[in-house]
């Protein structure tokens, strides 16, 4: 294992406190325990938004701390949910007085353990919302039911904004549903990750083979197919999404093409452009995009592609400023 790191049991830790020194006008990094915070905190009267989830998915969820998205990220260790006492006060820092809205991934340890720190965060008006966009799986290793995984990029962004224009916690939900219910995504992997605790990589998976449908943990997807060219992988993952949102001609869409970390930007251009054209092939069309690494797996080599179904306010709030350490428009 080759990794720039110290010790494994210290990787998170360092990683955050890396972080906060490095964007000390955007977040503020707490520890014992640990959580991160806007810089300055939530303004008063607006719903909080708080994540979080395994660390090893950077920027995911810190990364999208700021104006326009979060008000507090929790991160746990490497791919492990994190628990009650962190995510509780990460619940309170962020509560200004209009409640808070959880945004959780549709893991088991995740969604039980921001149930939890719900109920003791008892002062706190919560909310959540349970991100489940991926169509590889109906059930994993992980969860009940389909993962969150990409989409809660587009899940955060535009209940950050609909929070960040005065909406009340209702509706801010609401907003987030609707975005929960529109966007799908599908993923393959070309390499396993290695966790820093574990030294070895998470999966076997053979040079002239790919996995299709894995899931950021490395969970295993629909099938196991041999390496193609990309505008065939394009064409697996995207052909499901499609399918299962029930896009038709006319209509308007988000395309976000995903990094899992250690796939070159060059390579995810590819692979949106073939994503692109298929969609616009079918009369659907790409009225915003995103393309980089931004729901990773490490250093894991692969892609994921994300479709959100758009209409005029979703839109509208896609656009709407954003400055975190990630995203910012």
């Amino acid at each position: 294992m080759k990794k720039l790191i110290n010790d494994p049991q210290t990787v998170v830790a360092e990683s955050l406190e890396g972080f906060g020194a490095a964007h000390p006008d955007v977040v503020t990094v707490h520890a014992d325990p640990w959580f991160v915070t806007r810089a300055g905190g939530t303004t008063p009267g607006k719903v909080g938004l708080v994540s979080g989830g395994g660390s090893g998915h950077e920027p995911l969820h810190a990364g999208f701390v700021g104006v326009g998205m979060l008000d507090a990220a929790v991160p746990g260790a490497v791919f492990t949910s994190p628990t009650p006492d962190q995510i509780a006060p990460a619940f309170q820092a962020a509560d200004a007085g209009a409640g808070v809205l959880a945004i959780v991934k549709n893991y088991t340890g995740d969604v039980l353990n921001f149930e939890m720190a719900a109920e003791v965060a008892d002062d706190v008006t919560v909310r959540t919302v349970v991100v489940n966009d991926d169509v590889a799986v109906e059930d994993s290793l992980y969860t009940a039911g389909r993962r969150g995984v990409a989409g809660t990029v587009a899940v955060e962004k535009i209940a950050g904004a609909a929070a960040e224009r005065g909406d009340d916690l209702d509706a801010v939900a609401a907003v987030a549903e609707r975005v929960v219910a529109n966007v799908r995504s599908m993923g393959v992997a070309l390499t396993a990750c290695t966790v820093p605790h574990a030294g070895r990589p998470s999966f076997d998976l053979p040079d002239d083979e790919i996995e299709i449908g894995i899931g950021i943990h490395g969970e295993p997807g629909r099938r196991r197919v041999p390496l193609a060219g990309a505008d065939e992988i394009t064409d697996m993952l995207l052909e499901p999404v499609v399918d299962d949102l029930g896009l038709s001609g006319g209509e308007r869409v988000l395309l976000f093409v995903n990094g899992m970390g250690g796939t070159p930007a060059s390579e995810l251009y590819v692979v949106y452009r073939r994503a692109r054209a298929v969609l616009e092939e079918r009369g659907v069309e790409v009225a915003r995009s995103l393309v980089g690494n931004y729901v990773t797996s490490l250093e894991m080599q692969g892609a994921s592609v994300t479709v959100l179904r758009l209409d005029d306010e979703l839109t509208a709030l896609w656009d709407a400023p954003v400055h975190t350490a990630a995203l910012r428009w």
